[in-house]
């Protein structure tokens, strides 16, 4: 999938992809706006959204209710690195779903692509090409 990253102005980087736009920008103490996202947030963000995608699916197809479900997501650095060490996710769900289905909602979440591309990283080819005059 192609995106193209064009920046618009001040600290803002926006992708563009399909008919759609993400934007990010820098907080004010970064030189930014705050008018959007960070990069590392929309990163981040990607990776509850991706679990939330497999575990609504879960319960979308056994026909259980979704309302009030909810992930929280929290991401641990490590103090040495400053990295991020662990990413917690804890599945809320709405009352009325069975505990039986508890563990197959965490191996749901676990299917996650974005999880699954850290635990086998893509490689990465980085060039420079001159923009050609139209």
């Amino acid at each position: 999938m192609e995106m193209v990253i064009d920046f618009p102005g001040g600290a803002r980087v926006d992708t563009h992809f399909a008919s759609f736009i993400v934007p990010t920008d820098q907080p004010p103490s970064g030189g930014g706006q705050g008018s959007a996202p960070t990069p590392f947030a929309v990163f981040l963000a990607s990776i509850g959204a991706c679990a939330g995608i497999y575990v609504l699916g879960f319960l979308k197809q056994r026909g259980l209710p979704t309302e009030g479900l909810r992930i929280i997501q929290n991401a641990n650095p490590d103090p040495m690195t400053g990295l991020i060490g662990e990413i917690e996710l804890e599945i809320q769900v709405p009352p009325t779903i069975p505990a039986k289905y508890y563990e197959a909602l965490i191996r749901s979440a676990d299917q996650c692509l974005v999880k699954k591309h850290f635990e086998h990283p893509p490689q990465f080819t980085i060039t420079t090409a001159a923009i050609t005059p139209a």
